[in-house]
């Protein structure tokens, strides 16, 4: 049976989906993008303070489902341009301590919101 997964600590969906959903171990994630939860603000004043929003709302997520980053196994980041790849890149990688998920990182032509940065996630307890 799958378990839903929504927390007040990172932004609604704001379609037919939920922020997460636990099926045989996995979680997976639904993209997350930089709204502020406590106003529904899109964060965007630096792609540096947007990736920073983009992680907190995934370890949120995380959290209320009972995973950390380190049970992360594959992610998907979009990129509104590949120019931001090394910035966000390194704020992304800081929230890991070691063995790092696999992963591919692509520049789309647009995002919702109007977003530089969306990340997914899926993560695993065995």
């Amino acid at each position: 049976m799958n378990k839903i997964i929504n927390t007040t600590n990172a932004p609604a969906p704001i379609g037919p989906y939920n922020q997460a959903v636990i099926a045989n171990g996995f979680l997976f994630m639904s993209g997350q993008v930089a709204i502020n939860p406590a106003n529904g603000e899109v964060v965007q004043s630096s792609i540096a303070e947007e990736t920073h929003q983009v992680m907190r709302n995934i370890k949120s997520v995380l959290l209320e489902a009972g995973y950390g980053f380190e049970d992360v196994v594959k992610t998907t980041i979009f990129l509104s341009d590949m120019s931001l790849f090394a910035e966000v890149n390194d704020i992304y990688g800081s929230y890991f301590e070691h063995n790092f998920p696999a992963r591919e990182t692509v520049a789309v032509k647009g995002l919702p919101k109007g977003v530089n940065v969306e990340i997914s996630m899926t993560a695993y307890k065995g």
